[in-house]
């Protein structure tokens, strides 16, 4: 189980993150060790809420409306005389005091844009850190390798319950390993996405990152986006 990186009191050493390395049946064959610097040395809360924030809303179209009392269809008799009955006085049945009438402060505008920002080299660093905070935690489940000779749902689901899947999950494989992608998109509560699209919104809302050891070092070492500019 993945564990945080602390620093050597002594020497001041980086310890690395060791991440295990599953075959298909569970087992654990190695292991590679992970320099937490390249993540961002430490978990950092504040900055992963911003990312996510941001994410979240500019996932947001901006395209609701509501309607005013004029905008209601509906008559405009008075619905009952105003004294004599014992009840309170009532106009309108599109007054915005009574069910299926007009909103007070209706929205009306076409579009509302909802959208933010953050620099590059911030977004960046919060995705690497996003991962970073799935190891501590060893949420981070790293087989051996993930190619299928056709997409085999059955068996994806094999792997998952071998590794100890029980709860959402991200499996992150490389763009052109079509074949794992279609084997995990029917199983319920599993995502699927590119390696080098990697982001804080999809790795929170998941419990567990399954991924292959050649896709997660080529998140490391920055080979999964020269590859994607290559071609």
């Amino acid at each position: 189980m993945a564990r945080k990186g602390l620093r050597n009191p002594v020497i001041g050493e980086l310890i690395m993150i060791e991440l295990p390395i599953y075959n298909r049946e569970g087992k654990q064959v190695e292991s590679i060790k992970i320099d937490e610097a390249l993540l961002g040395s430490e978990v950092r809360p504040a900055l992963l809420k911003q990312a996510y924030v941001m994410s979240h809303s500019n996932r947001r179209q901006g395209s609701a409306r509501t309607k005013s009392r004029g905008m209601i269809e509906g008559s405009t008799r008075k619905i009952y005389k105003q004294k004599g009955t014992g009840n309170a006085r009532m106009g309108t049945v599109r007054t915005n005091i009574r069910k299926g009438g007009g909103v007070t402060f209706a929205k009306t505008r076409t579009h509302e844009n909802f959208r933010k920002a953050m620099p590059k080299k911030m977004r960046q660093l919060a995705n690497r850190n996003a991962l970073l905070a799935k190891l501590v935690d060893g949420e981070v489940k790293c087989i051996v390798d993930l190619e299928f000779e056709s997409p085999k749902t059955k068996e994806f689901k094999a792997i998952l319950d071998a590794v100890g899947v029980n709860r959402s999950c991200l499996v992150a494989v490389d763009g052109e390993n079509r074949n794992a992608a279609v084997s995990a998109r029917n199983l319920e509560n599993v995502d699927t996405i590119r390696v080098d699209q990697l982001n804080v919104f999809e790795l929170l809302n998941h419990r567990f990152l399954v991924v292959d050891k050649a896709s997660i070092e080529a998140f490391l070492d920055g080979s999964a986006w020269k590859k994607e500019e290559v071609a």
